[in-house]
């Protein structure tokens, strides 16, 4: 189901926490909403489920408002960070619980749980209590409950926050693909930058109750449209030039733009400097960093850093650069920091 959520404000106990948030999310969408904690993800999450009173703005799905639908009407289900599974019932009548509630037939409540505990990997576990089950186990089971409320909306708060490095991949492949298959509008509450970037259809970045960018991975990390939102992702270079007669030029690199004349600085991750074996530019620090090294370069007045795969690039070398001229977002230099054009 699409989801549309337009100027909303949110008021909590005198403080406003959301500032005129607007979303549009497209029916099948994996959405993340990214932010450091405080910035009102889970506010926001809370809206859309009904369980937060809203001062101002509008909430439909599917083009319906829901401002005055309650929780349980709304179509949304949510998996919060702490599960609230019951730890007295098995498996099956956890997952059984939400059907129990809709007075589905008993048959039917059977197939579906199979089903569900074929989709999320825990065939024999029917009967296993909650408080014998692993927290990667509850965690699917969570996911098995929500799924068998048949939602419109999927909403999972940190879902996977408490689960180690390993059992987080894992829930997140599982996540991504139960989202495919059933193909339900989903959003996911995150602070993990890494697992945004890769299960998201589309990211909206958050801060102080207010979204900084909202578009699709590739274009958040390589085409940000602040400062703000490019640091967020990871470290960065800027390159002072001067556009002039469409054409930026620096002392590392030139390119044809699309600009109006000015001093600009072009923001350039550290994948897409790549290093050569001629050249004039010194190594003034290497970290090995497994299939990666991080590598600074004095490049001129410009203290450049780049990542490289497989190369063994030592602190006092010296090196030849390559930058990749295709992923850039350029910002004016002096501007503060605003949302600005990119290319």
């Amino acid at each position: 189901m699409s989801l549309t959520i337009e100027n909303l404000k949110v008021t909590l106990q005198k403080k406003e926490i959301l500032h005129g948030i607007t979303l549009d999310i497209k029916e099948g969408e994996f959405i993340s909403l990214l932010g450091k904690s405080g910035c009102g993800k889970t506010t926001l999450l809370k809206c859309i489920a009904g369980f937060l009173e809203v001062e101002e703005g509008n909430i439909s799905i599917q083009g319906k408002s829901v401002m005055n639908v309650s929780p349980e009407k709304r179509g949304t289900v949510i998996v919060f960070q702490d599960l609230r599974l019951f730890p007295h019932m098995t498996v099956e009548k956890n997952i059984m619980f939400p059907m129990e509630l809709r007075k589905v037939p008993k048959k039917i409540q059977k197939e579906t749980v199979k089903k569900l505990l074929e989709d999320v990997q825990l065939v024999g576990f029917e009967k296993r209590k909650i408080r014998e089950m692993s927290g990667g186990q509850m965690q699917r089971v969570a996911i098995a409950r929500a799924l068998a409320a048949n939602p419109k909306v999927l909403l999972l708060d940190e879902a996977f926050s408490g689960l180690d490095e390993n059992l987080r991949g894992e829930m997140r492949s599982l996540v991504k693909r139960l989202h495919e298959e059933w193909k339900i509008t989903t959003i996911l509450v995150t602070h993990d930058k890494r697992e945004a970037l890769q299960i998201s259809d589309r990211i909206a970045l958050m801060s102080e109750g207010e979204i900084l960018q909202y578009d699709t991975p590739k274009r958040m990390f390589y085409y940000p449209s602040s400062k703000k939102v490019a640091e967020y992702f990871g470290e960065v270079n800027y390159i002072r030039g001067i556009v002039q007669k469409g054409k930026f030029v620096s002392e590392l690199f030139s390119k044809e733009v699309d600009l109006p004349d000015g001093e600009y600085e072009a923001m350039i991750r550290p994948s897409s400097v790549k290093i050569t074996e001629n050249g004039k530019y010194k190594v003034t620090d290497s970290t090995f960093m497994g299939e990666i090294q991080e590598v600074n370069i004095q490049a001129g007045k410009q203290m450049l850093k780049s990542q490289v795969m497989n190369e063994r690039v030592e602190k006092g070398d010296v090196v030849g650069i390559e930058i990749s001229d295709k992923e850039i977002s350029w910002f004016k230099s002096g501007e503060k920091d605003n949302e600005t054009d990119y290319i």
